[in-house]
């Protein structure tokens, strides 16, 4: 299974109910697909980076979705024609924590072989390189 992670800003002046059904119909969507919504994070209203269609705010909203990549053409083609959506972005995320926890694993053996030379600690280490990746 692939994991994405899909941001779309919706127009300041979009209803709450709105952005409920639109989620709804997302998850309908890519649970025909095979897929699952894992987890939506609702960002609310911020200001823009710069103007968009005349907005100068927007309300985020970001869906963390597994699935095999069918459903993601159909959730950008709904984003797409959808009108009180001013931006979306999708971006595959699963060949990026694989490649951490590869770099993690690979530290964590160097630093095994290493041996005790003085007052290291090798969980602490590890601990400050994982708040790095994040």
């Amino acid at each position: 299974m692939r994991t994405y992670e899909v941001m779309f800003i919706s127009a300041p002046t979009t209803a709450e109910d709105e952005l409920n059904k639109l989620t709804t119909q997302l998850d309908l969507v890519i649970t025909d697909r095979g897929g699952k919504i894992t987890k939506v994070d609702n960002w609310g209203r911020r200001k823009l980076a710069y103007r968009i269609r005349k907005y100068e705010e927007g309300i985020y909203t970001l869906l963390y979705i597994e699935g095999t990549g069918r459903e993601i053409a159909e959730v950008e083609r709904r984003l797409r024609v959808t009108d009180f959506v001013i931006r979306h972005l999708t971006v595959r995320t699963d060949e990026d924590l694989k490649r951490a926890e590869k770099m993690k694993a690979k530290r964590k053996t160097s630093l095994a072989t290493r041996g005790t030379e003085g007052d290291f600690d090798l969980d602490e280490v590890m601990e400050e390189e994982e708040e790095m990746l994040d």
